[in-house]
C-alpha cells in the first residue's frame, strides 16, 4: 500500500475548503489586482504533519501563503511607529522560466520593544471534548501554553475557558504573575465529552469582558481540533458573535491541534471573522515558536484592515498570476472602502506576496494574445512595471490611511537570497496541489533552489523544509513495479 494512504481501518474527517489555484490573468482584461494579507500559518505546520507522517496532503490542505509567510524574509522595518510597516519590492527571472519573472512585495511590521509591549488580556477558550485525548491535542496543548506562562507580568491578566458537553470556567481571570496558579489550573485539563463550542466562545468573550484592558491587548485564542459536533451549529451564529466582539475590541486567535478529524475550514474561518490568525501546532517547538518567540506577531497587532492593490503596466507586463491569497481576494472597488474588512499585522511580523509576471512581448506567455487587441502605449509612465497601493487603519481608528509607491520594470539579472527562498517555498505549495503553473520544475529542483538559499538559519526552520521537499519527492516517487529489481 502507498505510503500516503490512510491505514485500514482509519477514517479521516479532516475538513478543508475548496478553492481553485488564482487563474493568469490577461494584463489588458484585469490590470487590477487587490488583496487582503494574511498572517495564518496553520496550512505549512499542518502539511508538515502530514508529511512527517508519511503522506501527501490533500489538495486543498496547502495555501502558498501560509507556506510562503510562515518563514522571516529580514526585510528592514521603518524607522518608527508612526508609519507601522515599511514595504519592499524585488523584480527577478522566475526559475522555473526565465522569460517569466517574479515580483516579490513585502511588508515588516514594526518591532515593538519589549518594555513597550502593552498589558494583555488573554482568554484561552480550550477544547477538553472526548476528541482531544490524544498526545497530540490536549497534553501538547497544556505543555505549550505552560512555555507561556513563564513570559506572563504582572499587569497581564489570563483566564481558562473549557468547553466539552457544557463550557465551564478553569480559571477566571488572573494576574500574570501568579505562575504556580496558572499552571495548576492547567494541569486540572482533561478531555471527555462531546463538543459544544458555541457556548464556550460565549462564556470566553464574557470572561474576556471582566479582564478588559483599555489600550491593552484583548484576545480570545481558541484552542481545538475544530470537532464541533454536539447539536447544530450555526456558523452564522458563530460569526456574528465574534463579529459583535471584534467591533467591541476582543480579537480571536485559533491554534488548531491532532490529526483524523480536524477542521481547518472552521478554525481558519472563525479567526478570519475574527481579526486574529490561524495557527496549526504539531509540536512542542512550534507551540513555542507561536506563543513565546513571535507573541508578539502572533498578540499585538499594529495595523488593521491592511489591504494591497497593484495595477500593472500594460506596456510593460501581458499577464499576471498572484500565488496565493485565494481566501483573501477582494474587489477593485473594496480597497477604498473602509467598511470592508481586511486582515491584521502584528508587531515584528512580516507579510510576503509574490506574483508571477509574463513581460509584455514575451516568448512565456500563456494565453494567446486577442488577434484584435492593441497592446496600450505607454502614457508617461513607460519606466514602471505597476503603482502598488497599501490601505490600513492604526488600531482604534476608523479612517484608512493609504501608501502609494511605483514600482520599476528593471528587473534584477538574478534574484536576491530571500527572493530565491521564497520562490522555493510558493513553488512546493504548488507542487503539492499538482504543479499546474511550475513547467516542468519538480521536487528536486526545488529542494536545490531552497538549498542553495537557506542564508542564516539559526533555528532550523529552512533546513526542516528542505527536508520536507525531499520527503514530498520521496512520497510522490511511484514504488517500483518489481521490489526484486530495485533491491539489485
Amino acid at each position: 500500500m502507498p505510503p500516503n494512504q490512510p491505514l485500514p481501518g482509519d477514517i479521516n474527517t479532516e475538513n478543508y475548503t475548496h478553492r481553485d489555484a488564482n487563474p493568469v490573468q490577461l494584463v489588458s482584461e484585469h490590470p487590477v489586482s487587490t488583496f487582503s494579507i494574511d498572517v495564518d500559518t496553520g496550512a505549512y505546520t499542518n502539511v508538515r504533519r502530514m508529511l512527517n507522517a508519511g503522506r501527501l496532503p490533500p489538495a486543498d490542505a496547502v495555501r502558498a501563503e501560509e507556506f510562503i509567510n510562515y518563514f522571516d524574509y529580514h526585510y528592514a522595518p521603518p524607522a518608527n511607529r508612526a508609519q507601522p510597516f515599511s514595504v519592499i519590492t524585488e523584480l527577478a527571472p522566475a526559475p522555473w522560466n526565465a522569460q517569466r519573472q517574479l515580483l516579490l512585495v513585502g511588508i515588516q511590521g514594526y518591532r515593538v520593544p519589549k518594555a513597550q509591549i502593552p498589558a494583555a488580556n488573554l482568554v484561552f477558550l480550550i477544547d477538553t471534548s472526548g476528541s482531544m485525548n490524544e498526545p497530540d491535542k490536549l497534553p501538547l496543548l497544556k505543555a505549550s501554553l505552560k512555555q507561556l506562562v513563564r513570559e506572563l507580568r504582572k499587569q497581564d491578566r489570563v483566564a481558562i475557558v473549557t468547553y466539552a458537553g457544557s463550557a465551564g470556567v478553569a480559571l477566571p481571570s488572573t494576574a500574570g504573575d501568579q505562575h504556580a496558579t496558572i499552571d495548576a489550573a492547567i494541569d486540572s485539563l482533561g478531555a471527555g465529552g462531546s463538543t459544544n463550542g458555541g457556548a464556550g466562545i460565549e462564556l470566553a468573550y464574557a470572561q474576556a469582558g471582566q479582564g478588559f484592558i483599555k489600550d491593552g491587548v484583548n484576545r480570545v485564542i481558541l484552542c481545538t481540533d475544530g470537532d464541533f459536533n454536539v447539536g447544530t451549529v450555526d456558523e452564522e451564529a458563530l460569526k456574528t458573535t465574534i463579529e459583535d466582539h471584534r467591533k467591541s475590541g476582543v480579537a480571536l486567535t485559533t491554534l488548531g491541534f491532532g490529526e483524523g478529524n480536524y477542521n481547518d475550514a472552521m478554525a481558519v474561518m472563525l479567526a478570519d471573522v475574527g481579526n486574529g490568525s490561524h495557527h496549526y501546532i504539531d509540536n512542542l517547538a512550534e507551540g513555542r515558536r507561536v506563543l513565546v518567540d513571535e507573541m508578539s506577531a502572533t498578540l499585538l497587532t499594529i495595523a488593521r484592515d491592511v489591504k494591497i492593490q497593484l495595477e500593472f503596466n500594460p506596456a510593460q507586463v501581458q499577464e499576471y498570476r498572484l500565488i496565493g491569497y485565494e481566501k483573501r481576494l477582494l474587489k477593485r472597488e473594496d480597497f477604498n472602502n473602509d467598511q470592508v474588512d481586511a486582515g491584521e499585522i502584528g508587531a515584528g511580523a512580516n507579510v510576503t506576496a509574490i506574483y508571477e509576471i509574463t513581460p509584455a512581448g514575451s516568448a512565456g506567455a500563456r494565453i494567446d494574445p486577442l488577434r484584435y487587441g492593441d497592446r496600450a502605449e505607454p502614457q508617461g509612465h513607460g519606466n514602471e512595471l505597476g503603482f502598488l497601493r497599501l490601505r490600513y487603519k492604526l488600531p482604534g481608528q476608523s479612517a484608512s490611511r493609504l501608501i502609494e509607491q511605483p514600482i520599476a520594470a528593471q528587473a534584477e539579472a538574478e534574484a536576491s537570497e530571500r527572493l530565491r527562498w521564497a520562490a522555493a517555498v510558493a513553488a512546493f505549495a504548488d507542487a503539492l496541489r499538482g504543479g499546474k503553473y511550475l513547467d516542468g520544475y519538480g521536487y528536486r529542483q526545488i529542494a536545490q533552489l531552497a538549498n542553495g538559499a537557506r542564508g542564516q538559519d539559526a533555528d532550523g526552520y529552512r533546513a526542516g523544509f528542505v527536508q520536507l521537499v525531499k520527503l514530498a519527492e520521496g512520497l510522490a516517487t511511484p514504488a517500483p513495479a518489481n521490489p526484486e529489481t530495485f533491491l539489485r
